[in-house]
């Protein structure tokens, strides 16, 4: 299906052209058959040479002109518009402002179609209509007479042959531009689906929220599947009428971040003030202006919306009736402009008409962004190479400085070289050091092989010499306090393998245990704790932590009577 928006200044006779393309009066409110004038949003739509093709019709009065914005802007940028301009009256000032919206977005194929021409000479308001377009995106246009509808079918269609095919497995964002109750039914949305594939069942999800496809229409008939680019109405279940409203989009569920501050490139600045409104689909947000540069500018806007970098739309003066500018939107994560010099250098980064993808993310963030994940991959992350090889040598600095300002330390914790490393996630740090030569365990980073400190050596020889002597007789508190051997330094020196924990407070030789079951294997078994500690010629402050450990390792077996076996 092929979608196409009219454009053109109040009773140019709009709405009459589409109803003699497609025997359908777009017109659907009352006051508007009433009135004979165009007020809201209007839809018709017929088979033009074997393809269908929906019309948005819109209001052409100044007073509407944001119901207009919500129909054009909801259309493809690359899908064509029905531009009228009356014989009888010639270029118009809501011509001026409908072309300047177009422009401003972007839109590039236009159909310029005079009406009335059997009651006026034509050519004034071609030649008016072709100077308006001549400095815009739809300059030079194929221009038909309103009178003759199989010209306008014909460069309608010379029009639609030229379009690019749109993306049906993209991502679903509709912008809602109507909702209602249907009675059995429940809420109805209706919109233009310019990207993606909405089939019965799906999930989206709506403001947060997630909603069910009950049922799918286009073009009034009832389908199960419906593919860009295509007029649609959806069924909505888990959603009131009430709750959901033009401006608004129902989207893929997790593939879209909402946006209340972005980045954008201006189109054709003019005279910005800093409250304007921003169209951007079928939402018309209030936003606060700041402007980086002459063609830059940071939109803080009143209510988040989906929006990705790449993104058309314009902002309006609404109180001098008037287009400020066309934006597109290049960041959607926006940094703070906080160090000095951080806007200047913002301002010239937006003037070259995309900015730098962030030091990393994840990849699914980088799509929700609509940034291509160019970088490194790790794991489901994408991060700069620079930044990321920077990292590398910053890690290898800071543990080497932990290690020598904490010597006797089991490494440097890696939660606090995550923070010092700006590091998003506890899950990156072992990534970043592989091949660096530091060890990640147990929840710390240290060098390779890092030795005792001369002071703490030299205690723990003293340890060793008492241990060659009598293996079992673990150093009493008094002899390690007057060694200066603390709970740090033991636990330093078991690390480095030259002794072994058995308890609080009581290391024994690194080979403790084999020894231990070398001489309780001699005894007969079963065996007491008395028997152990008598073989061990030690105490019963160090037999019953040891034998505990032995019983860990199933190196000894104990039995309900407390008595034991090796194994």
């Amino acid at each position: 299906m092929f979608v196409i928006a009219t454009a053109g200044h109040v009773d140019h006779g709009k709405s009459t052209l589409v109803h003699r393309l497609t025997g359908m009066w777009p017109d659907r409110l009352a006051e508007e058959q009433r009135r004979g004038l165009t007020i809201d949003l209007g839809f018709a739509w017929t088979d033009l040479d074997g393809r269908q093709v929906a019309f948005v019709d819109v209001p052409g009065h100044e007073r509407f002109v944001a119901n207009m914005l919500a129909g054009v802007g909801a259309v493809p940028a690359a899908s064509p518009v029905l531009f009228v301009v009356a014989a009888t009256e010639g270029w118009m000032p809501q011509s001026t402002e409908h072309l300047a919206a177009l422009n401003a977005l972007g839109v590039s194929h236009a159909l310029l179609v005079i009406s009335k021409a059997d009651l006026a000479d034509p050519a004034v308001a071609i030649e008016q209509a072709r100077h308006q377009f001549a400095a815009t995106s739809l300059a030079d246009p194929p221009v038909a007479l309103g009178t003759e509808l199989d010209q306008v079918r014909a460069e309608l269609g010379s029009l639609l042959d030229r379009l690019p095919p749109p993306d049906r497995a993209a991502d679903v964002r509709l912008w809602v531009d109507r909702s209602f109750t249907v009675r059995g039914a429940g809420t109805v949305v209706t919109g233009t689906l310019t990207a993606g594939t909405v089939r019965v069942g799906d999930e989206l999800d709506h403001a947060g929220r997630r909603v069910t496809v009950r049922g799918l229409q286009t073009l009034g008939r009832e389908v199960t599947e419906v593919g860009a680019v295509a007029r649609v109405a959806i069924n909505l279940r888990g959603v009131d009428r009430h709750d959901i409203r033009r401006g608004d989009a129902v989207r893929t569920p997790g593939a879209w971040l909402d946006s209340a501050e972005i980045d954008v490139a201006l189109r054709k600045p003019d005279n910005l003030h800093r409250e304007l409104v921003l169209h951007v689909g079928s939402a018309a947000v209030p936003v606060h202006v700041r402007p980086l540069g002459t063609t830059g500018a940071r939109l803080r806007l009143a209510r988040p919306l989906p929006l990705r970098v790449g993104d058309a739309g314009l902002l309006r003066d609404p109180g001098e009736h008037r287009i400020a500018a066309g934006i597109e939107v290049l960041d959607v994560r926006p940094p703070a402009l906080r160090r000095r010099g951080a806007a200047r250098a913002r301002a010239e980064e937006l003037a070259s008409g995309s900015v730098r993808p962030p030091a990393y993310a994840r990849a699914a963030q980088l799509r929700a962004m609509g940034v291509a994940p160019a970088g490194q991959r790790v794991g489901d992350w994408v991060v700069d190479p620079q930044w990321w090889a920077r990292r590398r040598e910053l890690a290898v600095a800071a543990v080497q400085r932990w290690a020598a300002d904490h010597d006797v330390a089991a490494g440097m914790p890696l939660e606090t070289l995550r923070q010092q490393l700006g590091l998003p996630a506890a899950e990156l740090v072992a990534v970043l050091v592989d091949g660096t030569g530091l060890e990640v365990s147990d929840g710390v980073v240290r060098p390779p092989g890092a030795g005792l400190p001369a002071r703490v050596d030299k205690a723990v020889r003293t340890v060793e010499e008492w241990l060659a002597e009598d293996p079992f007789r673990a150093p009493e508190a008094a002899e390690l306090a007057e060694l200066r051997l603390g709970p740090r330094e033991l636990a330093a020196a078991v690390r480095a393998g030259r002794l072994q924990r058995i308890a609080d407070g009581i290391v024994l030789g690194p080979d403790a245990f084999e020894r231990a079951r070398q001489i309780l294997a001699a005894l007969p078994q079963p065996f007491t704790v008395s028997d152990a500690r008598r073989a061990l010629r030690t105490t019963r402050r160090v037999a019953v932590p040891l034998l505990e450990q032995l019983d860990a390792r199933r190196i000894t077996r104990r039995a309900s009577d407390s008595s034991r076996t090796v194994v």
